[in-house]
């Protein structure tokens, strides 16, 4: 009985390590890769994993019966820092510093713990990234300053509209229509020079940069079901943001 208590601790911690790097924004073989290597670091060699974006199925085989456990991913974001510090857990139990009560506590310590910059932090880093893209596509620096109120007011409101309608396509298309109107208006008074490169570093927080990176990557190892609903949501975030300022341009 004490031997079946701790295979399910163990299952419990792999479980729990791969939920907080899919939900961060990690590739799906690196999450499989860390459940297998923690296992095996605590005696459990013959696992098995099955990783999607929504949800993680993992089962160990030895004596008795087969065990399974299944965890359902609803909320996705990106913090590569909990990643980062779910590889350095899993690192310590490889390297046996750290045992498997402790592990527990800092992978539930770090599931609850908040890493994210401020939201003024990210809306800072939106609006200056914005103008430095317009400036990387051969912008003017007349347009730095429209391109900043732009990318900073498109992504305050993809961000306000997630959060009263939590489906992203609704949320993205929007924030791209209203980042459309900004800038002509800016055009309209004289205030920016280039219609095409405001509204081009403006979108830009809105590309879905990793999530097209972990498609591809995923595709290349071998996790085709991953990588292709990757890509599709990658494209289906491309296709609002593209649809976005297609609208507001049919209007002007």
């Amino acid at each position: 009985m004490e031997n079946q208590d701790q295979t399910f601790e163990v299952m419990r911690a792999c479980l729990l390590a791969g939920k907080i790097m899919l939900q961060s924004g990690a590739e799906t073989y690196r999450v499989e890769d860390t459940m297998s290597r923690m296992a095996s670091a605590f005696g459990i060699s013959d696992t098995h994993s099955y990783v999607t974006p929504t949800g993680i199925i993992f089962s160990v085989e030895g004596i008795g019966p087969e065990r399974t456990k299944l965890v359902r991913i609803s909320d996705r974001t990106t913090d590569l820092r909990k990643v980062a510090m779910v590889n350095s857990i899993s690192r310590k139990i490889s390297s046996g510093e750290i045992g498997l009560e402790e592990a527990c506590g800092l992978l539930a310590d770090l599931e609850k713990a908040n890493l994210s910059y401020s939201f003024y932090t990210q809306l800072a880093a939106a609006a200056i990234s914005s103008g430095c893209f317009t400036i990387m596509f051969s912008g003017s620096w007349f347009d730095f300053l429209p391109s900043m109120a732009a990318g900073g007011t498109g992504y305050f409101l993809a961000v306000y509209f997630h959060r009263i309608v939590p489906v992203k396509f609704f949320a993205e298309f929007l924030s791209s229509f209203f980042i459309g109107m900004v800038s002509f208006f800016f055009i309209k008074f004289g205030l920016g020079q280039e219609l095409d490169k405001i509204i081009i570093g403006s979108v830009m927080p809105l590309v879905p940069g990793l999530l097209i990176t972990n498609a591809v990557r995923d595709l290349m190892a071998g996790h085709l079901v991953s990588g292709l609903s990757k890509g599709a949501e990658a494209l289906l975030t491309a296709f609002a943001i593209g649809s976005g300022i297609a609208a507001i341009l049919s209007f002007l």
